[in-house]
């Protein structure tokens, strides 16, 4: 059997057990990696090599080095540690409840304010893990729920799904927005601008704005007024180490920085600013540091991981390139159905599956498809970017923020079926996909 064969066999399995195991997902990437490691040991040159089937180097050490040195991406997981450790005191200086509240106290009426709020979480979203989020806005959304008596599920349910929709606005938002950087080399910046043309960033704010309107909707007849006790900020210090991480990485793509952990080794520095901070200026204790240390999402990590390593190994033995070239065929050479393919694939996929994984798997797929097809590879990548993200919130299982909502809902006596999900969801990710994507296909066709 043909070498690629088997990759693709370790692969298949590994993604099927994925799914069905949520729960010991870093155990199988893992396991596939390693075992994927010793193969390409055991036969140099057969799994890692250039996606052409010629042999990188022929050492039987080539596999471990090359896995750990190329294939896992450093500079990737230093952003995602560095930006998780910024999110997490920045959630810890209260500055996100304080400004949810002088939006409660400064809007018009409480419909407006519930919409605010919500436009306001997936704005945070863009810097701070979604999980994250939805737990530091919880609080204030059952409270206004409470004082408006209102059934706080569509307002929890909004949480989760606005976080989860601004993934992949920025650099910093989610791991597949970092992902999508280093496959396509882009900056900071390039997500806000690229070629000549608006980027990423602004295609997802139109689904954003879909997504107030969906839920105005729903909140607009209340009108009146509530009083909120104002919540007693900690300190600016991570709010200023936040802004710093933003700017520091605009100014990084400016200044177009060759060294390509550079961006990585900066957000990382700013981390452990943070936590030196931590320690002398709020006198917590190691224990108190280690806790915040250990809460970190270390699982998504790890699982960045092996996935990297499987995903290297099939794209390098050519299967990525051959699938690409099999929808090329489906498609026809039609662009429109191709694109229309990869964003209904990508929303059906990601109500149900990570999409770390299949982002990682179809970039260089959609790249190459447009390659094939004569046109700009962004408009299929942002097609799966935007499907992949979007798609999250389709089912009440398609992001780890929808699970939290819903844990919340349970626990405060609104128990969340999933018909009842697919109620908000569907419709929700019908229309801000819809938007973002007819936006993005204007732009980029």
């Amino acid at each position: 059997m043909d070498i690629k064969w088997i990759v693709l066999i370790v692969a298949v399995v590994m993604y099927l057990l994925v799914i069905l195991k949520q729960d010991k997902k870093v155990w199988f990437t893992t396991g596939a990696a390693l075992l994927l490691v010793a193969l390409g040991t055991v036969l140099p040159g057969a799994i890692f090599n250039d996606g052409n089937g010629g042999a990188l180097e022929t050492g039987r050490l080539f596999a471990v080095t090359h896995s750990l040195g190329t294939l896992i991406n450093w500079n990737v997981l230093m952003i995602y540690i560095g930006s998780m450790i910024i999110a997490a005191l920045f959630i810890y200086s209260k500055v996100p409840a304080r400004i949810a509240d002088s939006i409660v106290e400064k809007s018009p009426g409480s419909g407006i304010a519930i919409i605010m709020i919500l436009a306001m979480t997936g704005i945070i979203s863009i810097f701070v893990e979604n999980v994250a989020t939805v737990l530091v806005m919880a609080p204030i959304a059952l409270a206004l729920s409470k004082k408006l008596k209102l059934n706080p599920t569509y307002f929890l349910s909004g949480l989760a799904v606005m976080s989860n929709l601004e993934g992949t606005a920025t650099l910093v938002g989610d791991p597949p927005s970092m992902i999508f950087a280093s496959f396509a080399g882009y900056t900071f910046n390039d997500f806000f601008f690229y070629g000549g043309r608006i980027s990423i960033f602004f295609f997802v704010q139109t689904g954003l704005l879909a997504g107030c309107i969906f839920f105005y909707m729903y909140f607009r007849n209340a009108k009146e007024k509530t009083a909120v006790d104002r919540t007693k900020v900690v300190s600016f210090v991570p709010a200023v180490l936040l802004v710093a991480m933003i700017a520091g990485l605009a100014l990084l793509s400016f200044l177009h920085f060759d060294w390509q952990y550079g961006s990585g080794v900066y957000v990382m520095v700013l981390g452990i600013a943070g936590i030196v901070w931590y320690v002398l200026s709020q006198k917590k204790s190691g224990e108190e540091v280690r806790t915040l240390i250990k809460e970190l999402d270390w699982e998504t990590i790890f699982f960045l991981c092996g996935i990297f390593v499987v995903v290297g190994a099939i794209s390098e033995t050519g299967l990525l390139k051959e699938f690409a070239a099999f929808l090329a065929d489906v498609t026809g050479g039609n662009k429109l159905f191709g694109f229309v393919l990869i964003l209904l694939v990508s929303i059906f996929i990601s109500g149900f599956v990570d999409n770390v994984p299949y982002i990682i798997v179809m970039l260089p797929v959609a790249a190459d498809l447009a390659l094939n097809l004569g046109i700009h590879k962004e408009l299929y990548m942002f097609a799966l970017l935007i499907g992949s993200c979007l798609g999250g919130n389709l089912t009440p299982f398609g992001a780890s923020a929808n699970v939290v909502a819903m844990g919340i809902l349970k626990k405060e006596g609104y128990p969340l079926s999933f018909k009842g999900w697919l109620k908000i969801g569907a419709p929700f990710t019908f229309f801000t996909t819809l938007s973002a994507a007819l936006f993005l296909w204007f732009v980029w066709k």
